[in-house]
């Protein structure tokens, strides 16, 4: 179609004339209305931008003389935001003398990776930068449900095979009549 003829159709129609493939050849374009065209393509948007997932590092800190009560809240917070899908990052400082005893940072957080090896995995390992000794920890992958599968059906009641009860055995009857004879006793003992 000519691009006067299109021009003239769009305008009849109260449309507009958008171009959409610029680069073939013919030229492809559509009569669409264009701010309901740019509304629709705002709420896609909108709606993709809503359902995406943002990961943040969060940082819990040590230090080399960290106490077990300290170290198993910060543990916590660390698997709680393992669980939420964050990353963490586990950092400890030294000061001074304490650079000369790293081997207490490394053991911190060995014993950090060993109890977060449920929630998540290492993705830095322990290293030193600075006067700081860090790893970084990310979530595990949730292995998604399987769908449930279709249960079989069951036979109506007329068909199914009758359940039989299993007979008493002696032992059983015997504790019966011991319990029973009891009962009996203590009756008579009470009036």
């Amino acid at each position: 179609m000519d691009t006067r003829d299109a021009i003239q159709e769009a305008r009849t129609r109260g449309v507009d004339l958008v171009e959409i493939a610029p680069n073939a050849q013919p030229p492809v374009c559509k009569l669409i209305d264009y701010g309901k065209f740019l509304y629709e393509q705002k709420k896609k948007a909108h709606e993709a931008k809503k359902h995406q997932v943002t990961v943040s590092v969060k940082e819990i800190k040590f230090r080399p003389g960290t106490d077990d009560h300290d170290y198993g809240y910060r543990m916590e917070r660390a698997r709680d935001w393992l669980q939420e899908g964050d990353k963490v990052r586990a950092a400890i400082a030294f000061r001074g003398r304490e650079m000369t005893h790293r081997e207490l940072g490394a053991k911190i957080l060995k014993r950090l990776t060993a109890d977060l090896v449920e929630f998540g995995d290492v993705e830095v390992s322990p290293k030193m930068e600075g006067y700081q000794m860090f790893t970084i920890f990310t979530p595990k992958k949730v292995a998604k449900p399987e769908t449930k599968k279709a249960a079989p059906k069951k036979e109506p009641a007329a068909t199914a095979p009758e359940k039989k009860k299993a007979p008493k055995t002696d032992a059983v009857k015997e504790e019966v009549v011991v319990v029973e004879k009891a009962e009996a006793k203590a009756e008579d003992e009470i009036f």
